[in-house]
């Protein structure tokens, strides 16, 4: 080693050990990471992960309200006081009269929803004290009292759609559809995450193939110039090493300048602080073939996908949206019934002594007559967008196997990539290190002996590429299929419940 470097490298190791043991300021320890880390990391760090499950829990929250809806409501509202006085003009006996009031009351109900029927019962208690006073021409009277008014009611919609029944299926599509945003946002990120991943991995490999080839550089400089003081080279090939040395020198700075962007961009979509030092860690070696069954990984496409049942939730929103839109302006009808007892007097404990049935029916119809072709435009408007998302559902599922066959392409096409980049690795190595001998004896110049070094390099990450690509394809396939050909299992999609149960 050379004489300076070896004074640094005491230096520095003293400096470090003076630091331990001077006081706690120590460099932030770098977090290493597997891919599974780093996946678990993302799914509770990553901006968009957040979003799509605050919205999984939006909707969560919108359908346990809803749910709760269709329960008993109790309710209680209180008229403390009120009072008023006016004066007005009596028509049957032509005179004025001025009316003084003053009120207490209170209403208690009980209203259940019938989710079958889409129908209301209710039980009401209406109670409360009244003081009445009346001036006239003739004299002046006045009458307090207690009142009570307790009765059973039902109001039942007719010939018409369940209103409460589609508002808690809206929802519920509502929620499911959230699990599976949630669901391929997570798959979706798990392919983002390993590019990132591999990317970062690329990076830190690049810069220890370039440590590699400047500590030849630096050593075949140290070489040359032994050569060139003892006149065994000419000084021309000493100016060619130095140029190497410069070149390897370099571009080591634009290695770490890479290495830096890509840990900020994997930190980024980690979630974590941007200071936070990072490596990955992946073990890169040689890939066996993957068999996959085309027709096989189609079939389980089309069952499992979830974009498709994403489709199929549309379609049934729109199919809903048909049954509103015909009962736009159509025929229907309601039922009212109630019965109950009224009672009222002075005392309060004799306010049920001479009670009051009081019955009530009520049945109304709507009929409608002319719209001008409003509600039949609606309809047919309606229509066109059902067959235009059961095109979207036919179009997808061709999208889906189409994805499939060219994945499958590819992945052929990625392993004979990697058996001749395996192949291009052997051979540089061995022109390397045939011509590094030879350039050491002086029989070739600093110039090729360069070559074959960049040869060597780009080999070497052109291979690490090919697997990598390789294995991008492979995951690219499961995330398709949600089939894991390499090890042969199915792929549940991480939902709400799955994420909870992975976290304890």
């Amino acid at each position: 080693m050379n004489p300076t470097l070896k004074n640094i490298c005491r230096i520095t190791v003293c400096s470090m050990a003076l630091l331990s043991v001077a006081g706690p300021i120590a460099a932030q320890q770098p977090l290493v990471l597997t891919m599974e880390r780093a996946l678990d990391l993302a799914t509770e760090g990553n901006p968009d992960m957040k979003r799509a499950f605050l919205s999984m829990e939006q909707n969560r929250e919108l359908l346990i309200a809803q749910k709760a809806s269709l329960k008993s409501k109790f309710s209680l509202d209180l008229t403390p006081a009120s009072y008023d006085k006016s004066r007005q003009y009596e028509t049957f006996n032509t005179q004025w009269y001025t009316g003084e009031n003053f009120r207490a009351s209170g209403r208690f109900s009980i209203t259940q929803p019938i989710l079958w029927t889409d129908g209301t019962i209710s039980l009401i208690d209406d109670f409360g004290w009244q003081y009445s006073s009346v001036e006239r021409q003739g004299g002046s009277y006045v009458d307090k009292a207690f009142n009570n008014n307790l009765y059973l009611s039902l109001n039942q919609p007719l010939f018409t759609y369940n209103r409460q029944r589609m508002q808690l299926k809206q929802i519920e599509l509502d929620y499911e559809n959230s699990h599976i945003a949630y669901a391929l946002r997570r798959l979706s990120m798990e392919k983002e995450i390993t590019q990132q991943f591999y990317n970062l991995f690329l990076a830190q490999e690049q810069l220890k193939i370039g440590e590699e080839a400047l500590r030849s550089a630096q050593a075949n400089y140290e070489i040359i110039k032994g050569m060139v003081e003892g006149d065994l080279s000419p000084r021309s090939e000493l100016y060619q090493a130095e140029l190497n040395l410069a070149q390897s020198q370099s571009a080591m700075a634009n290695y770490k300048v890479d290495l830096a962007n890509q840990q900020d961009a994997f930190l980024k979509m980690l979630g974590l602080p941007l200071d936070q030092e990072v490596s990955v860690l992946a073990v890169i070696n040689d890939q066996e073939k993957i068999d996959v069954d085309v027709r096989y990984a189609i079939d389980h496409a089309m069952d499992s996908r979830l974009e498709l049942r994403q489709r199929e939730i549309e379609l049934e929103k729109l199919d809903q949206q048909m049954v509103v839109t015909k009962a736009s302006d159509e025929f229907k009808g309601n039922l009212a019934l109630s019965f109950g007892l009224m009672g009222d007097n002075e005392k309060l404990s004799r306010i049920y002594k001479n009670p009051t049935q009081n019955p009530r029916v009520e049945l109304t119809f709507s009929v409608p007559i002319f719209d001008w072709g409003a509600k039949k435009a609606r309809i047919k408007a309606q229509e066109r967008a059902i067959e235009s998302a059961n095109l979207d559902f036919v179009e997808a599922r061709k999208d889906i196997e189409i994805d499939i066959l060219r994945t499958s392409r590819s992945l052929d096409n990625q392993w004979q990539q990697i058996n001749i980049a395996k192949q291009s690795v052997r051979n540089a190595q061995f022109t390397f290190d045939l011509n590094t001998i030879r350039y050491r004896k002086g029989e070739i110049d600093g110039m090729n002996m360069r070559q074959y070094e960049d040869q060597l390099s780009s080999q070497k990450m052109d291979y690490y590429r090919t697997i990598i690509n390789y294995k991008l394809e492979l995951l690219n396939m499961k995330i398709l299929t949600l089939y894991d050909f390499e090890n042969k299992a199915q792929i549940v999609p991480i939902t709400e419940e799955k994420r909870k149960e992975k976290l304890k």
